[in-house]
């Protein structure tokens, strides 16, 4: 049996990353299969980024958490729901963050500088990053990644892949997104 040093796990990011990826089984194989999925997906982020906002913006809910600025974000912010469009400026400014978070996963090592941004897509949702007006609460950032990791899971089935290889890539992003979950959900315990 190993030993796990819990109070480690709250307060060492690449200690908890890495007993997350043992415990899910992610791996070397996992990250090829992700990378090797990247030449199919690349082409097809604007679809999923637009087909992620159409969803986000068919809710009250999950629109209004776009009201705010968000940090780096400079342009006019809409002044009523009713004006908010995934056309507007600042909507088409956080659509790119969200296709650079999708080519990152299947592009980028997984080393230390990825866990950090990995945990930082967990933070900047709260009040403890980017715009202290931003905190989307914890139930529509569980929405968003099942809808995400629907999405790529149903992508993955429609690129025509060698069975195989096909459920490596579902298996593969499953897991990451998993551990994705863990890094967003810590952030919520810590502001609790």
């Amino acid at each position: 049996m190993k030993n796990i040093d819990e109070a480690r796990l709250e307060s060492d990011l690449a200690y908890r990353f890495n007993y997350l990826s043992e415990f899910i089984g992610f791996g070397a194989d996992d990250i090829a299969a992700i990378h090797g999925a990247a030449e199919h997906l690349a082409p097809l982020v604007p679809a999923l980024v637009d087909a992620v906002y159409d969803r986000l913006f068919s809710y009250d809910a999950t629109k209004r958490q776009f009201m705010p600025r968000q940090s780096g974000y400079e342009g006019d912010v809409p002044i009523s729901l009713e004006e908010l469009s995934t056309a507007h400026e600042m909507i088409q400014f956080r659509k790119q963050h969200l296709a650079r978070y999708l080519t990152k996963l299947v592009s980028n090592p997984y080393d230390e500088k990825m866990v950090v941004y990995l945990d930082a897509v967990g933070r900047i949702h709260t009040r403890a990053a980017g715009s202290p007006e931003l905190h989307v609460p914890l139930v529509h950032m569980n929405a968003l990644l099942g809808f995400v990791s629907d999405a790529l899971t149903q992508t993955v089935f429609g690129l025509g892949l060698p069975r195989e290889t096909e459920t490596a890539a579902i298996r593969a992003f499953g897991k990451l997104l998993w551990i994705q979950n863990d890094l967003i959900n810590r952030h919520y315990q810590a502001s609790a």
